[in-house]
């Protein structure tokens, strides 16, 4: 690895100050340790004793319900906070293989200094989900990444804050809500949520305090399989003060989402519908053969066409200088987010089509079109 300098400092920045030094300094030390970055030499020390790396140790575990699981994250120095609404990518090495997956946290927005905390539901398809639910342990750590998403409440307080969430999408308005509650707002505050049974609302004790401290919290629960009425409809916000200008922010499930946009056009509230969803892609059907498509290296902006041969081959033939190590698939130095397409592992011949996942580039070859995160 070569280390360039430069006789001029960077604008704005002293030649002589810290920020400046820490990076030089990292540059020696990860080239001194070449092929291998230092934190897979930190991490046989500590896991939790990162140069660059963001992680999380789990420092409690909880099961609200039975499908849910509780996870309270302390994450390393580089966390940065996040705000109200915004998700991080949690990843796990399931099987020797690492997966990556979006979570919203459902605290209050923190700075550098907080905790995160995630209720995860154990979905029937969920591979991380039901893997943490299962397994997750206090002192586990974790990989994560910056909080991200631009789901999130407006520069200045709405007049009227109307929260609506279906199942496991109660995290980032809950996030909200907090947020609000601690900086004392005192508007009207409208909390809707929707769950299949009264015994599956993963916050029910929390909001239920919530909205017993907090006179402006009007707190309005709907379970699908128990209520005659228990979907949604426009009438569940009937008698909401300040409807017409409030700030309504949903997320949950498809349906919901569809039917609560629908209800927010035909009563003409002012403000823009603030929503956020986590939806899967249908399955793409793929010939694993295929050397079609395009590599799309989204963080560089390059492209190539792809040629078969491994996603780290084709990245450095393309100009790319990946991070790696052994190139055998051991080592998971070369790891970087799929964010869309079909890859196939030279080395089992499984195909993968799921989105926004981590993969290793030395072993992972593109099935057509893909594009990864480098």
């Amino acid at each position: 690895m070569s280390i360039r300098t430069s006789q001029n400092p960077t604008p704005g920045t002293a030649a002589g100050s810290p920020g400046r030094w820490n990076r030089l300094v990292g540059s020696i030390v990860e080239a001194a340790l070449s092929p291998h970055p230092v934190d897979r030499y930190l991490e046989l020390l500590d896991p939790m004793l990162t140069w660059r790396d963001l992680r999380g140790e789990i420092v409690r575990v909880e099961h609200p319900t039975p499908r849910t699981v509780r996870l309270t994250i302390r994450p390393t120095r580089q966390w940065r906070g996040h705000q109200a609404g915004q998700f991080v990518q949690l990843s796990v090495v399931i099987d020797g293989v690492r997966h990556t997956r979006c979570f919203s946290p459902a605290n209050a927005a923190a700075g550098p200094d907080g905790d995160i905390e995630l209720t995860i539901t154990a979905n029937d398809d969920g591979l991380v989900s039901k893997h943490l639910a299962a397994a997750a342990r206090t002192g586990d750590v974790v990989g994560l990444s910056q909080a991200d998403g631009e789901f999130a409440l407006p520069e200045t307080d709405p007049t009227s804050a109307v929260f609506i969430s279906g199942g496991s999408g109660v995290t980032p308005v809950l996030s909200m809500l907090r947020t609000l509650v601690a900086r004392g707002y005192a508007g009207p505050i409208t909390f809707v949520h929707y769950a299949r049974t009264a015994s599956e609302v993963a916050y029910r004790t929390e909001l239920a305090a919530l909205a017993a401290e907090h006179p402006n919290l009007d707190l309005r629960m709907h379970h699908t399989r128990e209520d005659d009425d228990g979907h949604f409809t426009a009438a569940h916000l009937d008698d909401i003060p300040g409807l017409a200008d409030a700030d309504v922010f949903v997320c949950g499930p498809r349906a919901l989402m569809d039917a609560v946009a629908e209800a927010h056009a035909e009563l003409g509230i002012s403000q823009p519908l603030h929503s956020e969803a986590f939806t899967l892609a249908a399955p793409t059907v793929v010939d694993p053969d295929s050397v079609e498509g395009e590599l799309t290296f989204s963080r560089s902006g390059a492209t190539a066409s792809n040629d078969g041969r491994p996603i780290l081959d084709q990245a450095e033939a393309a100009g790319l200088s990946p991070e790696h190590g052994c190139r055998m698939g051991i080592c998971f130095s070369c790891t970087a987010v799929k964010k869309s397409g079909c890859t196939r592992n030279v080395l089992t011949g499984e195909t993968d089509t799921e989105s926004d996942t981590q993969i290793q580039l030395c072993i992972n070859a593109p099935v057509g079109s893909v594009d990864i995160e480098i």
